[in-house]
């Protein structure tokens, strides 16, 4: 080990240590554990979807929202998927929730476009 080495494990550590460190690594653990969320859902309760919920309505908001990369009608596609018979809370808490991020990947979003 060199001494250039030593000095940049010793401020590693130094950095590590500091209070504003900690909490934004938690943020970014928190970022993190939401984005996987909206990609694969709760994989210890799968949903079990319903080809009726493939409504044009619920397929035009999904396909607008994966086009533009803007997931604000989330809480519509809810509305959508709830007229066309879905009553799945995960299925809708996941639609509804302001705080839950949302990319390419959405799960719900890809299941209505037919990208299991």
């Amino acid at each position: 080990m060199w001494l250039g080495e030593v000095a940049i494990r010793r401020d590693e550590a130094a950095v590590r240590g500091l209070a504003e460190f900690a909490s934004a690594l938690r943020t970014e653990e928190a970022d993190q554990v939401r984005l996987i969320c909206d990609i694969f859902g709760n994989p210890f309760r799968p949903v079990g979807f319903n080809p009726e919920w493939r409504t044009h309505t619920a397929l035009v908001l999904a396909s607008q929202m994966y086009v533009s990369r803007d997931f604000s009608a989330m809480p519509i596609l809810a509305d959508a998927l709830q007229d066309a018979g879905c009553d799945n809370d995960d299925v809708l808490s996941h639609c509804r929730d302001a705080s839950q991020p949302h990319v390419r990947g959405c799960w719900v979003v890809d299941w209505l476009m037919g990208k299991e």
